[in-house]
């Protein structure tokens, strides 16, 4: 379990800018220490804790340690061989919506670092799931990986236009995916010990 952060880090805990964390840190609000000959700074997890109880914000990205995905697929093939690979890494705390109505109403309440968007859900279009992520400003810091079997080279680039990160086209390896995703979280590759 990690016991020091760095602003970058506290800051995507906490789900605020980094330049949040360092005016909190510089003002006395958010206790630490810089490391010495350095300028930078390092946050005790004691420190982050109370930080984020004093000033009302869920602590259970911190106690978990672990990632938060929301998974949006409606192929429950895809959805179990996706939600086993992600469990079993033990990284990442994982949801699941089977259609965009469902995954609008978590990702306010669950607030994920990441999303993995199939493009082609039953009510509706992936893209439109983008705009509207984007579209919230609380939602700034939030990754988006589209997957899709059926989209051509164009159409990709309109997702990323939308708001996508990244796209992985169906079928893929999870192993592949699980990369892509810690590309995007600025997480290490391979399994924590």
């Amino acid at each position: 379990m990690k016991t020091v952060f760095t602003t970058g880090e506290a800051a995507k805990i906490c789900k605020v800018s980094q330049q949040t964390i360092i005016r909190c840190f510089d003002n006395g609000q958010l206790k630490g220490f810089r490391v010495p000959g350095s300028k930078f700074r390092r946050i005790p997890r004691e420190a982050l804790y109370k930080f984020m109880k004093d000033n009302g914000i869920p602590t259970d990205a911190l106690e978990s340690g672990k990632r938060k995905v929301l998974l949006v697929d409606d192929e429950p093939e895809i959805v179990q061989v996706v939600n086993d690979a992600l469990q079993a890494d033990g990284r990442f705390e994982v949801r699941i919506a089977s259609n965009g109505f469902d995954a609008g109403m978590m990702v306010k309440d669950y607030r994920p670092d990441l999303i993995i968007l199939d493009v082609m859900l039953p009510d509706i279009n992936g893209k439109e799931v983008c705009h509207r992520v984007r579209a919230d400003a609380s939602m700034e810091d939030v990754r988006i990986i589209c997957i899709s079997g059926m989209i051509e080279e164009d159409k990709v680039q309109e997702l990323k236009l939308a708001g996508a990160d990244d796209f992985l086209p169906k079928p893929f390896d999870v192993d592949h995916l699980i990369e892509k995703m810690c590309a995007q979280l600025d997480i290490e590759t391979g399994v924590l010990a």
